[in-house]
């Protein structure tokens, strides 16, 4: 496998894709709801200052879904950057003791030098085989970009 095709990103295509057929579809009901509500239902009104959070919501589950779409791992010859739903963060490939992918588990994990844990949730047991091969070429590349000399 040539380097190019080692460092392209880890990023999880059935998470993608709900999430961003959620945002979309969130935004869509919650904005179309906004508009159609009622202003006078019997004992409730529903003024413009309603109409306006009902479509934030929208906007608000929009960008959650959004985040969610845009989590990955891009690799580089010095390290491991690994975005996930709430925080992102780069690890030296010198660092990672193991990776992980255990039964059950819904994601990959990498064990640091300091015992640290580290969720990679770009690669998700969702997307069936391909996450296998996914979290091997991690392996691979923990293995190959980690091994300096005196480093286990």
């Amino acid at each position: 496998m040539s380097t190019t095709e080692q460092l392209r990103p880890f990023q999880s295509r059935r998470g993608r894709a709900v999430a961003t057929v959620m945002g979309v579809l969130s935004l869509v009901v919650f904005c179309g709801l906004a508009v159609l509500l009622p202003y006078d239902a019997g004992l409730m009104t529903f003024q413009g200052g309603d109409r306006v959070l009902v479509a934030g919501i929208g906007a608000l589950l929009a960008g959650v879904c959004w985040r969610y779409a845009t989590i990955r791992a891009v690799p580089g010859p010095q390290g491991l950057l690994v975005r996930n739903l709430v925080s992102s963060r780069r690890i030296p490939w010198t660092e990672v003791v193991t990776v992980e992918f255990g039964d059950g588990a819904p994601w990959v994990t990498l064990e640091l030098d300091d015992t640290d844990t580290v969720a990679v949730m770009a690669i998700q047991r969702a997307d069936g085989p391909s996450s296998m091969t996914e979290a091997t070429r991690l392996a691979g590349l923990v293995r190959d970009l980690g091994a300096l000399p005196g480093h286990p």
